[in-house]
C-alpha cells in the first residue's frame, strides 16, 4: 500500500474536505446575508470564492461514510440558493420598476421644459 492511500493520510483528506464543505455553506450563508441587504456585488464576490471551494471539495470521491453528512449540507447549500432566487428575482423586478419610473420622470421633465420655452 502506498503513502497515499494509508488510513491516516485518507482520514485527513476526508477532513479536509468535511472542513472545504463546511466553509462553502459558511460562504453561502454570507452570500444569503449579502443578498437580504442587497449588496449584489458581494454576492457576486463570494460567488466566485465558492464555485472554487466547490470545486476543491468535489475533486476527489466523497469520503466514505460521509455522504448523509455531505447530503444534508448540500440540501442546506440549495435551500438557501433558492432563497437567493427569490431575492434576485424581486431585485430585478424592482429594478424593472425604478426604470421605469425614471423614464417617465425624465419624460415629464422634458415636457415641463418644452412649456417653459413656450412662456
Amino acid at each position: 500500500m502506498s503513502d497515499s492511500t494509508t488510513p491516516e493520510i485518507l482520514q485527513t483528506d476526508a477532513v479536509k474536505q468535511a472542513t472545504i464543505l463546511a466553509d462553502v455553506l459558511l460562504l453561502t450563508e454570507k452570500m444569503l446575508t449579502s443578498a437580504r441587504s442587497d449588496a449584489w456585488d458581494i454576492v457576486t464576490a463570494y460567488e466566485q470564492e465558492r464555485r472554487d471551494a466547490l470545486a476543491i471539495c468535489f475533486s476527489c470521491p466523497m469520503p466514505a461514510g460521509q455522504a448523509q453528512l455531505f447530503s444534508e449540507a448540500l440540501a442546506a447549500m440549495l435551500h438557501m440558493n433558492e432563497e437567493m432566487i427569490g431575492l434576485l428575482e424581486t431585485a430585478k423586478q424592482n429594478v424593472a420598476v425604478k426604470r421605469t419610473e425614471q423614464r417617465h420622470t425624465k419624460r415629464s421633465l422634458g415636457h415641463y421644459l418644452d412649456v417653459e420655452k413656450d412662456h
